[in-house]
């Protein structure tokens, strides 16, 4: 049933193709938000999109679809010049996409460890472009969907890539560490959230059960609803505001990230 706050929305949501994605696409759908689908490819967008008017009774106005494979930064780049150019206001952007760090140390064509480009510099070179779409009102919101492995993790200044000693978990857990401390960036209002461990394919590296992609998804939904006052950087363990790691509200980590993420994604100032 639509509903007055999110009817007017205009809503992306990277890895909107399964789990907690496709949850929220749906949730947000649903309640009347019009919702930008990206996937890896434009075909599996496409039909993550044909789903949810099948399933959900969405109507197919209300969706768009986009492809592009995080692993390439160019596609990165292509998506945020077809949005902005389709959409100059965006409500929310949901960064969503996410992957397992792979068991043997992987770098993509653009030089970085596969599992921090995916995870966080895409998330972060798309943010940057569609900041112009973001801010053109007043209220435009990100909403990271991070980790509370996040707590573990460390972020290798010199050694980004890990190439000096990798561990998959050190990896994913340092590209989660990463997103969350971009919520804090000033440029567009942004949080993080922990969605609560989720029936997902990154399931393994928590437990050995979770909760349903669509539970763990409302608490996305819930923070992309503008009648849900957030603050710049905070961070939400499911429904409840908690305090981040340290590092994650540092000015000058804040700062140092945003000078590494420049220089590993190609941004000059």
């Amino acid at each position: 049933m639509p509903d007055s706050t999110l009817s007017s929305l205009t809503v992306l949501i990277t890895g909107a193709t399964s789990g907690i994605g496709h949850e929220t696409a749906r949730q947000l759908a649903e309640r009347g938000a019009t919702v930008l689908l990206h996937g890896r490819t434009a075909e599996e967008a496409q039909a993550a999109a044909d789903r949810l008017v099948a399933t959900a009774g969405i109507q197919p106005a209300q969706l768009r679809p986009y492809g592009a494979d995080f692993s390439h930064l160019e596609e990165v780049e292509a998506l945020a010049r077809t949005v902005v150019a389709e959409r100059p206001h965006l409500d929310v952007l949901v960064n969503n996409a996410g992957m397992a760090a792979p068991e043997r140390h992987t770098v993509t064509a653009d030089g970085n460890e596969i599992a921090f480009q995916v995870n966080f510099l895409a998330h972060y070179l798309l943010t940057c472009l569609l900041e112009p779409a973001l801010t053109s009102d007043p209220g435009g919101r990100v909403v990271n969907v991070s980790s509370s492995l996040h707590r573990t993790g460390s972020i290798q200044w010199a050694d980004p890539n890990r190439a000096r000693r990798y561990s998959r978990l050190a990896a994913y857990a340092q590209s989660q560490l990463a997103l969350t401390v971009f919520a804090a960036d000033p440029r567009v209002t942004a949080v993080s959230v922990h969605p609560g461990v989720c029936d997902t394919t990154l399931l393994p590296l928590y437990a050995h059960e979770g909760v349903s992609p669509a539970e763990g998804a409302a608490h996305v939904v819930r923070l992309c609803d503008p009648a849900v006052e957030i603050v710049n950087g905070a961070y939400y363990d499911r429904d409840e505001r908690v305090e981040p790691a340290p590092a994650a509200t540092e000015d000058r980590t804040v700062k140092r990230l945003n000078k590494l993420a420049d220089l590993l994604v190609g941004r000059t100032a």
